[in-house]
């Protein structure tokens, strides 16, 4: 299929990956600026949980996102079982049929079938992989990768040393934002263990988000905190990662692709976090050397529901990275409406409700590229013209007068406490 080239889709310049659950997710993706998404199938993929991509729904968003010069990597990424090898040629065909850019694969024998089956798809090697040294990301170049997605515990320094002992068309990937997984780069035991769910098959359960207390053997049912608290210990909740203030630092370790996290996340928030990175990184290359964080864009990655944040490992192991007092989520805005479109003869703005939201009330535009910024909701009328004092129908249309505002964009309403 063709494609048009993103205007920041150039070598040299870090690409903006962004992750799609669903099809929704995917246009929300494209539409605040990602350089390219990664998604899953049916099969092989390492979130279960997500709705996913079938054959036609898999062709229809490679078709959107190159109309749109941004490209699609399909995961591949589990650590398949003897039975499932026989449904790879499949797998592959559809990946080929579809036109997707890469595949993003964690096992040696996949790679090579892949090579051998599919030759002119890019191949990327997964965090999965645990990839932590040049040596390995040698050897995977030589044997087709066209890119590794270094493991998420490695420091700058490390990352800097790859790059430097690497050949230049071998591109780096590393994660720059979300949930954090408390094993080495996502090969965990615990859910298997505890709940029968696999984690390295994209069943993960979760279990390192849980409470936990100490029982001695011979007092059954006498539960102690691990700590002196009365709410028991979050023993292995790590905190989310967020990169947005080390832009330049990330840019100068010679990464090719800031990725975020986030499958399983929301449509919101996979277009706070990709606008946030976006303008981010297009802001930081109008000026590198004189560049500073906008202090709104700092503000926008603590708008989605999240975790405290930490900087991963960039800067070595963190001492501040779990979060052992709960392990709930910070959450502070709702998302209240999709913008339809502005009737400029009228003066009203029609929109697609998701979330209660009343006459009077203050709204946050979330729209690409832009600083938010705020609308009063007026003259508030349903779909057949009658003012009403509250919209509370989702997916129902609505109006009420306004400004310009582009279609897609997002209106939040900030939480009451």
């Amino acid at each position: 299929m063709e494609r048009t080239e993103h205007q920041n889709n150039r070598k040299g310049v870090p690409e903006v990956l962004a992750p799609a659950g669903d099809f929704e997710r995917l246009e929300t993706a494209v539409r605040y600026g990602a350089d390219a998404v990664y998604l899953g199938g049916k099969a092989f993929g390492m979130r279960a949980a997500s709705a996913n991509f079938g054959p036609e729904d898999l062709k229809r968003a490679v078709a959107h996102c190159h109309k749109h010069g941004v490209k699609l990597y399909l995961t591949c990424n589990t650590l398949p079982r003897n039975h499932e090898l026989k449904q790879l040629p499949e797998f592959f065909q559809v990946s080929r049929e579809a036109g997707v850019d890469a595949l993003i694969v964690a096992d040696i024998g996949i790679l090579m079938e892949a090579k051998r089956l599919v030759p002119e798809i890019d191949i990327h090697i997964s965090t999965q992989a645990g990839v932590v040294n040049y040596l390995t990301a040698n050897e995977l170049y030589r044997l087709g990768a066209k890119r590794v997605v270094l493991a998420r515990e490695l420091s700058f320094e490390e990352i800097r040393e790859i790059r430097q002992n690497t050949p230049p068309e071998l591109e780096i990937e590393c994660f720059v934002h979300g949930a954090m997984c408390v094993s080495f780069s996502g090969r965990c035991l615990i859910s298997q263990y505890m709940t029968h769910r696999d984690a390295n098959r994209g069943e993960c359960s979760q279990p390192c988000r849980w409470k936990y207390h100490l029982m001695e053997e011979k007092r059954p049912g006498e539960y102690f905190p691990i700590e002196e608290r009365d709410g028991g210990t979050y023993l292995y909740n790590a905190r989310d990662m967020c990169m947005i203030d080390h832009i330049p630092e990330l840019a100068e370790a010679g990464i090719t692709s800031f990725k975020i996290e986030g499958r399983a996340k929301s449509f919101y928030y996979t277009a706070c976090i990709t606008n946030a990175y976006r303008t981010a990184v297009d802001e930081y290359l109008k000026k590198p050397s004189g560049y500073q964080l906008p202090d709104w864009l700092g503000d926008e990655v603590t708008k989605v529901s999240h975790r405290q944040y930490c900087t991963g490992f960039y800067f070595g192991p963190p001492e501040d990275g779990q979060c052992y007092e709960d392990g709930g989520y910070i959450r502070t805005y709702d998302v209240a409406a999709i913008v339809k479109g502005f009737n400029q003869e009228t003066g009203r703005l029609s929109v697609i409700q998701r979330n209660r939201f009343f006459e009077g009330d203050c709204l946050e535009v979330l729209a690409p590229g832009m600083k938010p910024w705020e609308i009063i909701v007026s003259a508030l009328e349903n779909g057949k013209g009658e003012r009403i004092t509250s919209a509370n129908h989702p997916m129902g249309e609505v109006s009420f007068r306004g400004t310009t505002v582009p279609a897609g964009a997002i209106l939040r309403k900030r939480m009451s406490n």
